[in-house]
């Protein structure tokens, strides 16, 4: 039972049945049947008294929360993690000789690594759980005859529920009494179009959930009219609910016994099951098999260190004859704690959960902390068009009126309700004589002097008779309301029938206008019935009568071809009012508007035909009137090219993830040729089409049942995968990310209705929308857009580069680090003082002290570091190697053994050079005059390690730029450094703390000689400083052959950079001719 007490479905529930089972689903009976069966009143619905009884038996209408936040299991993650453990395994072994203040140094290490994690993952928990919202908050409900509102989840089976236009249907109900009533199950069946709804039809048991006409779901919203109906089923009950329980089924556990065809097994098969279930078990609690790439791969790392750790503390003993003396064994821990990054996981955490901080001020919540590594190796995003490529706001963008021209909408604002802005072009040819997609700027200039810009009066006023009642119709053959309030324009209705009801207010024909009395004077039109649009017949009329005259007339509007059907006349001239233009219809003309509207289409339009006639004298049509008898010998007017338009942002964004190397493919419900037009206005397509090759032109863009027909293999065997998939199903858009992971690419897919939760949940990053979003979208993504714009998915993914980036960066400082602790303290073993012991050039406390104190705050530096300039103008980072890059362990390599080196350098010279050479006896141990040179040594050595583990977080801000010249394009050529230490003020600040905590540790008594087993050092600064000179002179050597070897790699492979390539080459370069796949050039230039 979910935690707010609704009821959960039985693994039999039936689609469209009740909470409790009926006779037969709900669509399959009456009205009057299913109130019979609930024990509903039709009329005055239940009492307060039922209402509260079915509350307590069927639980809340809500789909169910789940588990809040637990403190307990948060701090047993923190603890049951391979990397604490590891440290756990260190401070047991010191406590158990008996070396308690190592000991418990490393404990202090433990309780910091929790308590941090835990705050830092309690925080994140809180913020997911503050996520959820109910889909309808409040609901109208009939309760013992009287009409109240009370919260949408103390609504119960039984219910009698009012909604009107703009409502949210709080419940699954069964149709009592419909008024022209439609809804939007966009969010359920994906359908784009508002569903009309019929009260008193029944359907067959198996009838989908998308033909159920007399039924409105929990969570569509209404578009039109009103209607009445009882509840049947609530919470996890309904359509929605349903599959909201599906998505939170819990993974299986438990591995399955193979059992023979018969059903048996034999004992090794239990044995077997048994065995791996218990590998899986201890894979999650060490976190080497659940988490990211980057997390699996960490939890490896530490298992692995460990095991290495393990080794050298056997290299430490066997050198020193396996003596079990003390300090012999704490030179064996002391090895093995300089190859623990102990401070990783706490700087992990703080990285991300500081990334997560940033994302909120992006417009983007983060659900979970494995997203922010995963959004910085995406390399394919799978977007819905509607309301997240797109407004979701259609916009009248062409007509055309028979006799006159083409009149096109030129937008110039994001205000698609606003009929004042965007400007009007006219051509007196027809549709199929214009060329809309000039190939040339001469074919452009030669489009733009014939069609020129107008103003809405000229064209009016240069109009006899046609163009004033096209408007007419497309303002009265309308239900849709738009006006103006306190300067701000608002529109109610049909998102189609706004936008064909703005185009006619640019011409002053708005409806408001048309049918109201303006200063007591009667209206120009009185609306006399209207005949809704119906699915079947795709058509839409209203009958009004023109009030100064008496006379009525039909206007009506729907699908091209059913209305060109219904029409006898059009008209070939405009001519004065009274005077007659029209002809008799013919079959040629009907193919002659047919080509006109597919040139629409293929500009990405939704088209619909205009027509109308004037009735007989005397016909008393009402809405009783078989519409049959009005919607026939129609005279044709005109067609009308409605938009969704893109939102502003949407292109620049397609063209930044091109610039990133990231694919975007669009996966739609629209019809081909709309969704082909808009892939190409943002970019998902190449505009030069032209240069595409048939079959790739095929491959790229297709229909659902083109891809579906297709199995696995020959969808493996296309050249390419579809930028655009329409006509698309949520079964389509999972196929597509699973093949996509088959040719090894880490997908983002965006979604917002419930059809797309199942695509989002098998996504490598599910991406919600925070705005139009379902509840069930939103449980099943990974990030959610507070904005709903595709713009913040580019911010989301640098912000993920950014901080994979970082994390890469800190990795490498600590690990490097750890190799020269390990290289000194190995090679170090040749040191043997009187009694043959090998004496430590670094004590345990001070190799501690480096990793957390000295480079722990460095390392939360870099992973706040900020996104370098071309981040989004590279290649994403391959997922196979995740941040382990072969650069990064041959840089870990390197900057290890070289510090080793330097460090083993200083040390045998204070004791070698400037020293007696005498190692003195139990220096590891406790401080004598005989370990005066040991100890100045080891002073020596701390203090290099110290400088070095500081200076370089510094030359880890970029890996390959010179610390001096991190800016090449600067004028600074010798402060800039200064400028780019001081940028990062934390960082800046961490190493100054490093520098300051140095000298306490050296010179303050006591903690000296018995904690950290050195002493204060005076000259030996000199080797020191030298020793710093020669680590810069080394690491820019470095980055200096680095930088020569991949230019020349690069130039070798390509002759140019990635980030030099234009565009076109990078996206498209694999469905062109003439340009190289892409995808070999990010494996042969990688990421400069």
């Amino acid at each position: 039972m979910a935690k707010s007490g609704s009821k959960e479905p039985s693994g039999g529930h039936v689609s469209g049945q009740s909470n409790r089972p009926l006779s037969r689903p709900a669509h399959a009976l009456t009205h009057e049947q299913l109130a019979a069966e609930l024990d509903a009143d039709i009329l005055s619905g239940l009492t307060a008294h039922e209402a509260k009884t079915r509350l307590e038996q069927y639980g809340r209408n809500d789909l169910g929360e789940e588990e809040g936040v637990q403190p307990f299991k948060i701090i047993v993650a923190q603890i049951a993690n391979a990397m604490t453990l590891v440290l756990i395994l260190a401070m047991a072994v010191s406590f158990g000789i008996r070396s308690w203040i190592e000991g418990g140094v490393v404990a202090i290490v433990i309780l910091l690594n929790i308590v941090v994690g835990f705050f830092q993952e309690y925080s994140a928990e809180k913020t997911m759980d503050s996520l959820r919202s109910l889909s309808s908050p409040t609901a109208t409900v009939v309760r013992g005859g009287e009409a109240m509102v009370v919260p949408s989840g103390e609504v119960v089976p039984g219910d009698l529920i009012e909604v009107k236009m703009g409502d949210t249907i709080p419940a699954d109900i069964r149709l009592v009494e419909a008024k022209n009533f439609e809804t939007d199950e966009a969010l359920l069946t994906g359908e784009s179009l508002p569903v009309r709804k019929r009260e008193t039809a029944t359907f067959d048991d198996n009838t989908g959930p998308g033909d159920r006409l007399n039924v409105a779901y929990s969570s569509s919203t209404v578009t039109k009219g009103r209607a009445k109906g009882i509840v049947f089923a609530t919470g996890t009950f309904t359509e929605i609910g349903a599959i909201a329980s599906a998505l939170n089924q819990k993974e299986r556990r438990v591995r399955p016994v193979k059992r023979k065809p018969n059903g048996k097994a034999g004992p090794h098969r239990y044995l077997e099951a048994y065995t791996l279930t218990l590998g899986d078990a201890i894979g999650r609690f060490l976190g080497v098999s659940v988490g990211t790439p980057l997390q699996r791969k960490l939890s490896k790392l530490a298992m692995l260190l460990f095991g290495i750790a393990i080794v050298c503390a056997i290299i430490v003993l066997g050198a020193n004859k396996f003596n079990t003396r003390q300090e012999v064994i704490i030179y064996a821990v002391a090895t093995g704690l300089s190859m623990i990054p102990a401070s990783l996981v706490v700087v992990l955490t703080i990285t991300m959960a500081a990334g997560t901080k940033r994302m909120v001020q992006r417009n983007v919540i983060v659900r979970n902390l494995k997203s922010l590594e995963a959004l910085g190796a995406v390399t394919d995003i799978c977007s819905d068009k509607t309301g997240t490529l797109t407004q979701g706001k259609m916009v009248a963008r062409g007509a055309w009126v028979p006799g006159l021209g083409t009149y096109t909408v030129e937008l110039t604002s994001g205000e698609p309700f606003n009929p004042t802005k965007g400007d009007i072009r006219f051509d007196a040819r027809e549709p199929h004589q214009i060329n809309f997609r000039p190939r040339s700027d001469k074919e452009e200039k030669e489009t733009a002097e014939k069609g020129s810009i107008a103003s809405p009066s000229d064209l009016l006023a240069s109009s006899k008779t046609r163009l004033q009642e096209f408007l007419t119709v497309a303002s009265l053959a309308n239900v849709a309301t738009v006006f103006e309030k306190e300067g701000e324009w608002f529109a109610r209705g049909d998102p189609t029938e706004i936008a064909i009801q703005v185009f006619a207010s640019r011409f002053g024909k708005n409806r408001l206008t048309l049918v109201s009395e303006d200063n007591n004077n009667k209206p120009e039109w009185k609306e006399v019935a209207e005949f809704p649009f119906d699915s079947d017949v795709k058509r839409m009329s209203v009958i009004m009568k023109r009030n100064t005259t008496d006379e009525q007339f039909a206007f009506t509007k729907g699908a091209v071809e059913r209305v060109i059907r219904v029409c006898t006349k059009y008209w070939t001239a405009d001519v004065p009012a009274g005077e007659t233009g029209e002809v008799d219809m013919t079959e040629d003309f009907r193919n002659h508007i047919l080509s006109n509207m597919e040139v629409f289409a293929g500009l990405g339009l939704r088209v619909l035909a205009l027509a109308s006639r004037k009735l007989d004298v005397g016909s008393a049509a009402s809405e009783d009137t078989d519409r049959n008898e009005i919607e026939k010998d129609l005279t044709f007017l005109g067609l009308i090219g409605l938009y969704d338009p893109p939102r502003a942002e949407s292109a620049p964004a397609v063209r930044e993830c091109h610039e990133a190397g990231i694919s975007v493919h669009m996966l739609t419900g629209d019809h081909p040729e709309t969704a082909k037009a808009i892939a190409i206005e943002v970019g998902i397509l190449p505009k030069r089409m032209d240069k595409v090759s048939a079959d790739m032109a095929k491959a790229m863009v297709m229909t659902a049942g083109e891809f579906d027909a297709l199995d696995d293999t020959q969808i493996d065997n296309l050249p390419v995968l579809p930028l655009v998939i329409a006509r698309c199903a949520p079964s389509t858009k999972v196929r597509m990310i699973d093949a996509l992971h088959r040719r090894k690419k880490f997908v983002a897919m965006t979604g917002d209705g419930v059809n797309d939760s199942p695509s989002l949940k098998r996504a490598d990053v599910g991406i919600a929308m925070g705005q139009a979003g379902s509840d069930v979208a939103k449980d099943a993504s990974d990030i959610v857009l507070t904005d709903d714009n595709f713009a913040s998915i580019v911010a989301a993914i640098e912000e993920g580069r950014r901080i994979f980036d970082n994390i890469q960066k800190f990795v490498l400082h600590v690990l490097a680090e750890n190799i020269a602790q390990a290289g000194t303290l190995l090679i170090g073993l040749a040191f043997k003082d009187a009694t043959s012991l090998s004496v430590f050039p670094l004590a345990p406390v001070e190799i501690v002290w480096i990793i957390m104190v000295t480079s722990g705050l460095p390392d939360m530096g870099l992973g706040f570091e900020r996104a370098v300039p071309d981040i989004m103008r590279r290649p994403p980072q391959s997922l196979k190697t995740g941040i382990f890059t072969m650069e990064f362990l041959v840089d870990m390599v390197v900057y290890g053994l070289w510090i080793a080196a330097l460090c083993l350098a200083s040390f045998v010279l204070r004791v070698y050079a400037w020293g007696s050479g005498n190692l003195g006896s139990n220096c590891n141990e406790s401080y004598s005059e005989s370990c005066e040179t040991v100890f100045r040594a080891r002073a020596t050595t701390f203090a290099c390690l110290t400088w070095f583990a500081l200076f370089l977080a510094w030359e880890l801000v970029d890996m390959r730029r010179s610390f001096f010249r991190m800016q090449p394009g600067s004028k600074k050529y010798f402060t800039q450094w200064f400028y780019d230490v001081w940028r990062n003020k934390f960082l800046f600040w961490a190493i100054v703390f490093g520098f300051a905590t140095l000298f306490p540790t050296l010179y303050i008594p006591v903690i000296n000689h018995a904690v950290f087993k050195h002493t204060g050092i005076s000259w030996e600064w000199g080797i020191v400083f030298i020793a710093a000179g020669l680590f810069f002179a080394g690491v820019e050597a470095w980055k200096w052959g680095k930088r020569v070897y991949f230019r020349k790699k690069a130039r070798k492979t390509t002759g140019r950079l990635w980030k030099d390539m234009d565009i076109e080459e990078r996206v498209f370069g694999e469905y062109m001719s003439g340009y190289e796949s892409s995808e070999g050039m990010v494996a042969a230039n990688g990421r400069d």
